[in-house]
């Protein structure tokens, strides 16, 4: 009969016993998004990214070259399709972006600025489970192209200038009720009655 020498018993009555605290915290106070994450759990979200990422497509290199008008497109894009989330700048520092988890993380710092272009194009392309990250792809090839773009415009974002922002800012997507006010402008600049809108 094997026996159980000291050490191992230790560490598995250390394993089971972490274990244990885990399930009662858990059970105790649920598993919300609200909480901040504790140290164990933000280290594998912040890891998350690169776990997720096959080791072939780590050394993809960017198929499209970078050019001025490469950067206004993908700008653009990221405006209109990732600033809902990301913020214009890549701060994530936004109302969905905040409340995500792990929190939509700040494209301008280092964790996502040190991972190579194929590994940005797979996370655009493909998402990452667990995580709000949807998978932007599709079967359409120009949809590639559109990845590889944002991987540029990535790379610009600790560099944006305040007027490139402020462009960006005409092209997010706006709320029902923002279109609303709009309209209600237009309309009583034209001398038109506005009507009241109960939300």
């Amino acid at each position: 009969m094997h026996r159980f020498t000291e050490p191992a018993l230790l560490i598995t009555l250390i394993a089971m016993t972490t274990l244990a605290a885990a399930a009662g915290l858990l059970m105790r106070h649920g598993f919300s998004a609200r909480a901040e994450p504790w140290s164990g759990e933000a280290f594998i979200a912040r890891h998350l990214r690169r776990l997720a990422i096959p080791a072939g497509a780590r050394t993809s290199a960017n198929p499209i070259p970078e050019a001025a008008e490469v950067i206004v497109e993908a700008r653009a894009h990221f405006a209109d399709h990732c600033a809902t989330c990301h913020a214009n700048n890549g701060s994530g520092e936004t109302a969905i972006g905040r409340s995500l988890y792990p929190k939509a993380p700040d494209m301008r710092e280092p964790l996502t600025q040190s991972l190579s272009d194929g590994e940005l194009f797979y996370i655009i392309h493909n998402g990452i489970r667990f995580t709000g990250m949807p998978a932007w792809g599709a079967e359409d090839p120009k949809s590639d192209l559109d990845s590889w773009k944002l991987v540029h415009f990535i790379r610009r974002l600790p560099k944006l200038t305040a007027e490139e922002i402020d462009e960006m800012k005409n092209l997010n997507p706006k709320s029902v009720h923002e279109i609303e006010e709009e309209n209600d402008i237009k309309r009583f600049l034209s001398g038109e009655e506005v009507q009241a809108h109960h939300h």
